[in-house]
């Protein structure tokens, strides 16, 4: 079953947070993830999205997805992500 990694998040320091963007696709490869979205133009339709930006990364299980975020080559990445924006981060299981 497919597994997705879902981020909102507010950018506080771009410059930090693109060197961020420009490393972290290379760290997807090995666990097969890809974007699915990727701070593309959002629209609140109903309630409350505390975040501007939206990202959702596709895997092809939970197993991957959990790999990935602890792989050392994403850790070694992520201190960029926490140190340029704020948000939320989960894991969620596809649908089947």
């Amino acid at each position: 079953m497919k597994a997705y990694v879902i981020v909102q998040e507010t950018v506080k320091d771009q410059k930090m947070f693109d060197d961020y963007r420009k490393d972290v696709l290379a760290t997807l490869t090995e666990f097969g993830g890809k974007f699915v979205v990727r701070g593309g133009q959002l629209t609140v339709v109903e309630g409350e999205w505390p975040h501007q930006r939206t990202v959702v990364i596709e895997f092809p299980s939970r197993a991957a997805a959990e790999g990935w975020y602890k792989s050392p080559a994403y850790q070694k990445v992520l201190p960029l992500r926490l140190g340029s924006a704020v948000g939320n981060f989960v894991i969620v299981d596809g649908a089947d």
